[in-house]
């Protein structure tokens, strides 16, 4: 134990000594992964799939603000549903637009939810998100928790290479296209039940990790899980959507397991010396309950040099 509070305590060190290099850097993998995540899966224009036109992005996006990233994305992303059919653009378009609208209103700062989420589900441990939005977030990351999600549905949808015919003359027939497109993206019903069960556990997880009890990240991160499980099962019931009840248990608890790591370095405390300290002022008393982080710095390591030479004169 002592070894890795060692290690958190360099880590820490290292990062806030090099945190403008380590912002660039950051932002650079993450935009390139997200891009070429998105050519991969899609690849339908073939010229945004040039790896210098990839990189340059990339580059542009590191020295950017975060969220220049979302946006990239989403340029990436409605080239190569243009170039599969218009149509599909255009309906991904309004649906990104409003996406976009709630994104900027509610939860701004979330960019590493919005692009994490689609990564995840494509690593097949999307139940990480939940989780670590209600530790480390606000309610309000529902919102961009939800817009990933939907990216995730979007892009799978039109990867499987389930498209609309051309826009025809005939309005009735070019308004069924338009629906059966919009259905198979917003009328998938795994989505709709992803998007209530991570909800749910977000505001229940944020709730608990906020109370004032002894291990209270450990709970709502337990809480959390159980309630993932239970929401997803549910929703499998009501909605008749077939979905893998182990895959979800096994994910699930993988998801745990690498919160209790995120709860070591962003949680780390000593309940055993908690202390309750009371005092007051002309208008209120309080009641404060102080609980000490688990801080060790790194061991000075002294070096003694013999000078070799005036040992020899000594003598």
């Amino acid at each position: 134990m002592t070894s890795l509070l060692e290690l958190k305590q360099y880590l820490k060190q290292f990062y806030f000594k090099y945190e403008t290099y380590i912002s660039y850097v950051w932002k650079f993998v993450l935009a390139l992964i997200s891009i070429v995540m998105i050519n991969n899966k899609l690849g339908y224009m073939q010229p945004i799939n040039n790896i210098a036109i990839v990189l340059m992005a990339s580059l542009l996006c590191s020295i950017l603000p975060p969220n220049f990233i979302v946006l990239m994305s989403a340029v990436f992303l409605m080239g190569h549903l243009y170039s599969l059919a218009v149509e599909s653009a255009l309906i991904a378009g309004v649906i990104l637009l409003l996406m976009f609208l709630l994104y900027f209103r509610f939860s701004p700062r979330d960019t590493l939810a919005v692009l994490l989420t689609p990564l995840f589900f494509f690593m097949h441990i999307p139940y990480v998100m939940p989780l670590a939005m209600g530790l480390l977030g606000l309610p309000t990351s529902i919102v961009s928790v939800s817009f990933g999600i939907v990216l995730a549905y979007m892009i799978n949808y039109f990867s499987s290479g389930a498209t609309v015919a051309k826009i025809g003359t005939d309005v009735e027939e070019t308004s069924n296209q338009f629906q059966q497109v919009i259905a198979g993206i917003l009328g998938d019903k795994v989505m709709l039940v992803t998007i209530v069960a991570f909800s749910i556990t977000i505001v229940l997880v944020y709730i608990i990790r906020r109370a004032s009890v002894n291990y209270s990240w450990r709970i709502a991160i337990a809480t959390g899980s159980v309630s993932l499980i239970v929401c997803t099962l549910i929703g499998d019931l009501v909605c008749e959507t077939h979905i893998s009840f182990l895959g979800v248990i096994v994910g699930t608890i993988v998801a745990a397991a690498l919160m209790l790591v995120v709860e070591f370095f962003a949680f780390n405390v000593d309940y055993s010396r908690t202390e309750k300290v009371q005092f007051e002022d002309d208008d209120y008393y309080y009641y404060v309950k102080a609980v000490p982080k688990v801080i060790l710095s790194a061991p000075d390591r002294k070096v003694k040099r013999i000078n070799r030479a005036n040992e020899r004169q000594r003598r």
